[in-house]
């Protein structure tokens, strides 16, 4: 479809709502990464089995997210703004791919084995999120009228219901896309030797440790 203006919401300006978004979450990152250097967790001397089923369990929703997101790409990837995708993992999340990025972010945030720091890294990046999937979903309502409408009745936004769930016999695969949201996906995996390496230091005493968290 060409350029078309929905409720002021154009393709040109929503892809330009996504690029900011990047940039944002890449501040975020750094943001992050600055936190992290100077924060620990509060179980890792008080409660050191506690500590590392926080770990293990963060890294379990980073290859969640990873898996999560590669598998909605197939459904939607390159097909975003010209048409209503509503099947598989959109059947009972209108945006899944948004959702498993937030268990990513409190994957992330648990590597640090602690539980406010998963509640912190969420938060940072649902308030990223929030904008951009209003104005998607300003494009879509905009673009499909009808269908959306319907569709939006039907699927809750963020929170998922199973129930809902509706799949299709084929999908028409667009592999750069998906291999494109695969890469961006695998850089969440980069927290775990980050917070590996930040562990190291705090221990050796060459990073300070200002704040502990639960």
């Amino acid at each position: 479809m060409g350029t078309a203006m929905t409720s002021g919401v154009s393709t040109e300006y929503l892809s330009a709502v996504q690029r900011r978004r990047k940039w944002a979450l890449l501040a975020l990152m750094i943001a992050g990464l600055i936190l992290f250097g100077f924060a620990a967790s509060r179980w890792q001397q008080s409660a050191p089995n506690f500590y590392e089923a926080i770990e293990w369990t963060g890294m379990i929703m980073i290859l969640v997210c990873v898996v999560g997101r590669t598998w909605c790409s197939l459904y939607i990837g390159g097909r975003k703004k010209e048409e209503l995708v509503v099947n598989g993992p959109y059947s009972v999340v209108r945006n899944p791919l948004y959702v498993f990025t937030l268990i990513g972010a409190v994957g992330v945030g648990w590597q640090m084995g602690s539980l406010v720091m998963g509640a912190i890294c969420a938060l940072a990046t649902f308030m990223v999120f929030r904008v951009v999937i209003d104005r998607e979903e300003a494009f879509l309502r905009s673009a499909f009228p009808d269908a959306f409408a319907k569709y939006a009745a039907r699927v809750p936004k963020l929170w998922p219901n199973p129930a809902t769930w509706m799949d299709t016999d084929r999908i028409v695969v667009s592999p750069k896309p998906v291999m494109r949201t695969f890469a961006d996906s695998c850089l969440f995996l980069l927290a775990i030797p980050i917070a590996e390496g930040i562990d190291a230091l705090h221990t050796m005493g060459s990073l300070p440790v200002v704040l502990r968290l639960p």
